[in-house]
């Protein structure tokens, strides 16, 4: 029998009323968001279920979309779900540190609650920017990169045919310029606040590196996939030292997951808002089960997978 992994999807899945059933429904996870709630500066309820504008500000999404994904993947554990190994893409990293028993759920809160602020306030708005770019080989992509004058790297690794790059909005700029020349399909530059994942944000990581000093990670938990290298990480020495350059650094999602696989891993459940990973998953590997858990509905799908 294959390994089952959980996975937890980053910023840009977010939404108002993300999870609001699983609070209404179930006290483990109205627990979950209550808790988190106690240690922010920040009415966690009225962000993630009243309609307003913070929700999209990265200071605010990252507390909130955690919130959420533990607060769903708490009561799926609680249905008897028994994840072997854990990831999750850039921010979801930190439900996935949870999930694997790294790290306290007030610990990932208040720590992404700085992380959004760092990552938000480190490149003044206008900046930085970032671009998707369809249908062009990765390393093609990162060649042109390379060329490009100015600061411009590849930010995320999505999956074949998908990546996204990260820089000065001029080098950006000047890139997708160059690899419409080069032969892509499409390139778009993403409505976002900073340019994440590029080296422009070293200054963030080395600040979060200082927030992360107050964190306490467990001296034993089960393996998680980082984004920074891709593979699993069970040394505690190791977590924080990954997560600040996790701020800087390019995430390698495509190449996680395809590790995943090639250890045994035949089944991804997708825990939190929206369906990006399942997207992903199926332009990566098709042979293998993977589904996503949103909403109180789509529980039937673990019920099934659990025999029930």
């Amino acid at each position: 029998m294959g390994k089952t992994a959980v996975i937890f999807p980053g910023q840009g899945a977010q939404y108002v009323g993300m999870a609001k059933d699983f609070y209404d429904s179930f006290e483990d996870s109205k627990a979950v968001f209550d808790e988190a709630a106690g240690v922010l500066d920040v009415d966690l309820l009225k962000l993630c279920f009243e309609e307003n504008d913070d929700i999209n500000k990265t200071e605010f999404t990252q507390p909130a979309m955690v919130a959420a994904e533990v607060a769903i993947y708490e009561h799926l554990k609680n249905m008897g779900l028994e994840a072997d190994v854990f990831a999750g893409l850039s921010l979801g990293e930190y439900a996935a540190l949870y999930a694997c028993g790294a790290m306290r759920l007030t610990d990932a809160i208040k720590t992404v609650r700085q992380r959004g602020i760092l990552m938000q306030n480190t490149v003044p708005l206008g900046q930085g920017a970032m671009a998707a770019v369809i249908a062009m080989d990765a390393d093609k992509i990162a060649q042109i990169c390379e060329e490009t004058p100015g600061n411009v790297q590849i930010a995320n690794y999505n999956c074949p045919g998908q990546i996204v790059i990260s820089g000065e909005n001029a080098a950006i700029d000047a890139a997708i310029e160059a690899l419409k020349e080069a032969g892509a399909k499409r390139v778009i530059k993403l409505n976002v606040s900073g340019p994440f994942h590029s080296k422009m944000l070293v200054p963030a990581g080395e600040e979060l590196f200082e927030v992360l000093k107050d964190v306490d990670v467990a001296d034993s938990f089960k393996p998680y996939a980082c984004n920074v290298e891709a593979r699993y990480v069970t040394d505690p020495s190791e977590v924080k030292e990954l997560l600040k350059k996790q701020v800087y650094s390019s995430v390698r999602w495509q190449q996680t997951i395809e590790n995943m696989i090639a250890d045994g891993v035949d089944t991804f459940i997708e825990v939190g808002p929206g369906k990006t990973l399942t997207g992903f998953m199926k332009k990566i590997n098709r042979e293998v089960t993977s589904f996503n858990v949103a909403t109180v509905e789509d529980l039937q799908k673990v019920a099934e997978m659990l025999g029930r």
